[in-house]
């Protein structure tokens, strides 16, 4: 198995880093480029113990003249103008292979300055961490933040995270919905309603909302968070998922559009069609373009059969990868077992979360897992 350890560009430039990576023997480090806002720890930092990033930023220099409405922020937090660059660099010097890790539509700080451009659900309440892939000025930002990252630089790989919707169940600021909706709920609260996906809408805008409140209602009156199942009619349904997939299929599109022949792409997602978020459902014409699928594989419960269901479910030609991590509050038992049961379902790329966050508390998980996908 190949594998890819993920790490924030402040990580790489850290003393040691590329030394650490090499002796860990990742194949790739993937080092974000864009990425939203978050407080992350540094325990390998002998000078700070975080880094708060406040805002989504682009680790690239923001060059005023290529954005339209549309222009990501510069962070302030890091001592570089292109840090993004400079970790990329800094790799490629170290023998180390670099890829650029993209996050398209997530950004609060877009969302809150242009609500306009952001999904909207049925109740007409805005979610400003959510980029809707509908509005055409989010697929030319999303192009043109792509085409910035990657200008310039040696890559292997562009790994593209939430290359389609985000909905209502994402970490937002100090969460306060965790266990509050059924899965039935958060997938009709996950379904924009913005102007631009209700004008792709073959039946009428107000009464498709108007069911949608009327349905989300209904759910959560039963009390039953377990709930899967709405009571729409399929035809909606249909309509409603058609509409998502052409904006995702627009929205890579124009992604990839800005790349040259040959990059290689993977792809974060999820089989289920209705998922939303930083690994969101896949579309039937995704396959068509990308060469590596990641899944979520947090959870070693489902991890393998999820690997199994898309190794199934997809062509040959795409590789197959999962996403574990060892900053989990709970470390997996036997990381090594997990990585095997993986590989076993199909998997021929293990993605690491996170070679950053992941001190030397958690190194010796990180050093497992590496040697058990090299077996595999």
């Amino acid at each position: 198995m190949k594998v890819t350890g993920y790490a924030y560009p402040w990580d790489v430039l850290e003393d040691g880093f590329a030394a650490r990576a090499r002796d860990l023997g990742v194949d790739e480090v993937a080092v974000a480029l864009s990425y939203h806002s978050a407080r992350a720890a540094t325990p390998w930092s002998a000078s700070r113990t975080a880094v708060v990033a406040r805002h989504a930023a682009f680790y690239r220099p923001v060059r005023t003249s290529v954005w339209s409405d549309l222009q990501p922020a510069a962070p302030d937090w890091v001592s570089t103008e292109d840090s993004g660059g400079d970790a990329v660099r800094l790799l490629n010097e170290a023998g180390i292979p670099a890829a650029a890790w993209i996050v398209l539509t997530h950004s609060s700080q877009l969302g809150y300055e242009h609500p306009d451009v952001a999904v909207r659900n049925c109740f007409g309440e805005v979610y400003p961490w959510a980029l809707c892939p509908s509005q055409p000025a989010v697929r030319k930002y999303a192009a043109t933040l792509t085409a910035e990252a990657v200008a310039g630089l040696d890559l292997s790989s562009v790994i593209l995270e939430a290359c389609g919707p985000l909905g209502a169940v994402h970490q937002h600021q100090h969460e306060k919905t965790d266990g509050v909706w059924a899965p039935a709920v958060a997938r009709l609260l996950s379904i924009c309603c913005c102007d631009a996906c209700a004008s792709s809408w073959d039946v009428d805008a107000d009464t498709v909302r108007a069911q949608l409140v009327e349905e989300v209602r209904r759910l959560i009156a039963t009390g039953d968070l377990g709930v899967t199942a709405d009571a729409l009619p399929d035809s909606l349904r249909q309509e409603l998922l058609f509409t998502r997939q052409k904006a995702t299929d627009l929205l890579r599109a124009a992604v990839l559009a800005t790349l040259p022949a040959g990059t290689r792409i993977v792809l974060h997602g999820a089989l289920d069609p209705w998922v939303t978020g930083a690994l969101p459902g896949l579309t039937p014409g995704a396959m068509d373009t990308v060469d590596t699928v990641v899944l979520f594989g947090w959870a070693p419960a489902t991890g393998a059969d999820a690997v199994a269901a898309a190794r199934e479910a997809l062509p040959e030609r795409v590789a197959i990868g999962s996403y574990i991590t060892a900053v989990a509050a709970a470390p997996v038992p036997d990381i090594a077992a997990y990585v095997g049961e993986l590989a076993k379902a199909g998997a021929a790329e293990l993605h690491l979360y996170h070679l950053g966050l992941a001190g030397p508390g958690r190194w010796r998980d990180l050093d497992t897992a590496t040697a058990a996908a090299h077996e595999n």
